[in-house]
């Protein structure tokens, strides 16, 4: 039997499109390996949206050249960095087999076909399109009760700093029959939480059908009872120009809805949000802020903050500070810029020294340091709902819980638990972590 062993990099989709790849090769009786010295095939799944997930890549490909002079097996460069830069990548790197950019996830099979007949698969010469596949959800993967379910792919927003549009292309939303079929799917799997994703969620359009739209008729499936144990829904991620009042009264209206969502700000200065090109302002995104905490009291946020962007100051540094202190978030993803060649950004004069953005990145992170545990702190001694998700690495006398407002909560309990519902007291703190002294299954 012939086995692979996938290394996937970068974000949700990615992991989506490698469980994708991964039926697609157990559908062909292939068998996952425990370690790449044991697989027939090697696919590195790629990112590219900063430079050291590139480095990181690079580094595993010179791995396997040492490893292809002791054993003869297949090694596959997909995703983003693989539509970047892939006929560099072959040039020199002469022990890749074959490159599948983000378009041409559908000659996998082929591959998989001429292997089996050790043959080589020949490349045709017309481009294959992007296709979805029908299902993105791996049982045995580490938490079976969750699964990601794209529903669009690409970017139009061309944001200055951002490599996406040019690896992922064009927005195609999926058609909202294949999405409802796959949360049917995935919710007769024993699936209870589903993450929409899209590199712009909510920007969503099928026909008639919009991202509001299409919510409402995932709701309507959960609650009607054909979408089996299901209960939670959340989406990532969403860009706020797109964040409409039909959308916040869509999540709103329905209980089914996690109250979290990831809002990328991205900066605080309306100086570098323009130069970012992100079309909207910063009195814009405080506004849509104030609705979504009117509207959703319970909401919890979290978002992008990038520094260090070309023609950043100090006031514009002040500007990203105290927008953080007015929203305050309950996490963030902080990083400095580092220039992504084909970028709009890329050119630009009056780069922020290193040492520079890596200050100013700093004082980010402790400030968002600071909110997150004055924020879980305020949240000590309050009944809650998670989702058992798995055992505790630490100790398997305990398992690990997850919140819809995207909290972390580890408890005492049995094995027989996960994959359920239960409520429990938030008790104590440690670290970012919660933990409680009992649950009740529900």
């Amino acid at each position: 039997m012939r086995k692979y062993f996938f290394e996937t990099y970068g974000c949700q989709m990615n992991t989506a499109e490698s469980a994708a790849l991964i039926l697609a090769a157990r559908e062909r009786n292939w068998q996952e390996a425990e370690n790449a010295e044991d697989a027939d095939l090697v696919l590195i799944n790629t990112c590219s949206v900063r430079i050291t997930a590139e480095q990181r890549v690079e580094g595993r490909l010179a791995h396997y050249k040492s490893f292809k002079k002791k054993k003869a097996f297949c090694l596959v460069v997909a995703g983003c960095m693989a539509e970047r830069i892939g006929e560099k990548l072959k040039n020199d790197n002469s022990h890749i087999d074959y490159i599948i950019g983000t378009q041409a996830r559908s000659v996998f099979p082929l591959i998989l076909e001429a292997l089996e007949n050790n043959v080589n698969y020949t490349e045709s010469e017309q481009k294959p399109l992007f296709s979805f596949s029908d299902i993105h959800h791996d049982e045995s993967g580490e938490n079976p009760y969750k699964s990601f379910v794209p529903i669009m792919q690409g970017c139009d927003n061309y944001c200055s700093y951002c490599i996406v549009p040019y690896v992922r292309g064009r927005e195609i939303s999926r058609s909202p029959q294949s999405i409802l079929n796959e949360i049917k799917m995935v919710a007769a799997k024993g699936v209870r939480e589903i993450t929409l994703l899209g590199q712009n969620v909510n920007s969503y359009k099928s026909g008639i059908m919009d991202f509001p739209r299409l919510l409402e008729s995932i709701a309507e499936s959960i609650e009607s009872g054909e979408a089996g144990g299901l209960k939670w829904i959340r989406f990532l991620s969403s860009h706020p120009k797109d964040f409409s009042d039909s959308l916040i009264e869509v999540i709103k209206k329905y209980s089914c809805f996690c109250r979290h969502i990831h809002l990328c700000v991205q900066h605080g200065s309306n100086k570098i949000l323009s130069a970012m090109n992100r079309r909207y302002s910063r009195e814009q995104y405080l506004e849509l802020v104030k609705k979504l905490r009117y509207a959703l009291p319970e909401l919890s946020l979290s978002t992008d903050i990038l520094v260090g962007f070309p023609g950043e100051t100090e006031d514009d540094l002040e500007d990203t500070l105290n927008l953080m202190e007015e929203v305050k978030y309950l996490y963030s993803f902080m990083y400095h810029f580092n220039p992504r060649e084909g970028t709009a950004a890329y050119k630009l004069p009056h780069r922020v020294d290193e040492e520079v953005k890596k200050a100013r990145l700093s004082r980010v992170i402790s400030l968002q340091q600071k909110h997150t545990i004055e924020i879980m702190q305020s949240r000590l001694g309050k009944e809650i709902l998670v989702l058992v998700e798995g055992i505790s690495r630490k100790n398997a006398d305990e398992l690990i819980g997850r919140t819809e407002r995207d909290e972390t909560v580890v408890f005492p309990g049995k094995s027989s638990f996960m994959g359920s519902f239960g409520s429990l007291c938030l008790s104590s703190l440690k670290g970012n972590t919660f933990r409680a002294e009992s649950i009740k299954i529900i």
